[in-house]
């Protein structure tokens, strides 16, 4: 990785952070298919699903959904899931995949309704977002669950180092940071794991967690 985190990004320095990145998902749309549609993530579908409260079938958001390997998961489950992608190519490879709803919105700018969805799905997707804009992101991830609702987040973990990885900005906090920044943001940990699973733990670089809505407090940390 190079570079670290500069606090105090500017809205410009932010906005070409987001453009890069899609950048590079987008250019390499295929290849990312190609090498992922074949990843076994139930273990972190059933996490979120098995503590979300309300009936089947849930909302479902699917934050980061890519090609639509996920949602299309939660669709054959009789699931009413919803796509969010900020890469173009994405976002139109997982609405003919899902034959869900996809919006295509950059992580930073979110346009979200509120308290639409049971459960939000970030698999392999918040690490992208630096920690400056962090609690804001978490927070309309807030607004938009029903209460009780419940966030499923698997990302790369690290010593809190922040920067470029292979064309995309990734931050890679420690677990206890992460953990501040979710309950900061008015979530409650219900559980979390490494994976992958069935790895020694030094072979398990990424940290999944399960997340639920606490009560609204009127404001929403944003």
């Amino acid at each position: 990785m190079t570079g670290e985190h500069a606090p105090g990004l500017a809205k410009s320095d932010l906005a070409a952070i987001a453009q890069r990145t899609l950048d590079d998902y987008a250019r390499r749309a295929e290849e990312f298919w190609q090498g992922t549609r074949g990843h076994d993530v139930s273990q972190n579908i059933a996490a979120l699903l098995r503590h979300i409260e309300a009936a089947a079938p849930v909302a479902i958001l699917d934050f980061g959904c890519g090609p639509g390997r996920d949602l299309k998961t939660f669709a054959e489950q009789g699931h009413v899931a919803v796509g969010l992608e900020g890469a173009a190519p994405f976002a139109t490879m997982a609405s003919a995949y899902s034959g869900c709803e996809v919006w295509q919105q950059d992580f930073l700018a979110l346009d979200l309704p509120a308290q639409r969805f049971d459960g939000v799905f970030a698999n392999a997707s918040l690490f992208h977002v630096p920690t400056q804009e962090l609690p804001r992101v978490l927070g309309e991830l807030h607004a938009a669950l029903k209460p009780h609702g419940v966030l499923f987040a698997s990302n790369p973990h690290g010593n809190d180092e922040e920067g470029w990885n292979r064309g995309r900005y990734g931050a890679y906090l420690r677990p206890e940071t992460w953990r501040r920044f979710a309950e900061a943001a008015g979530f409650v940990e219900l559980e979390h794991y490494y994976r992958p699973e069935g790895q020694p733990r030094a072979q398990q670089p990424w940290l999944a967690s399960v997340w639920r809505k606490a009560a609204d407090t009127g404001a929403q940390r944003r």
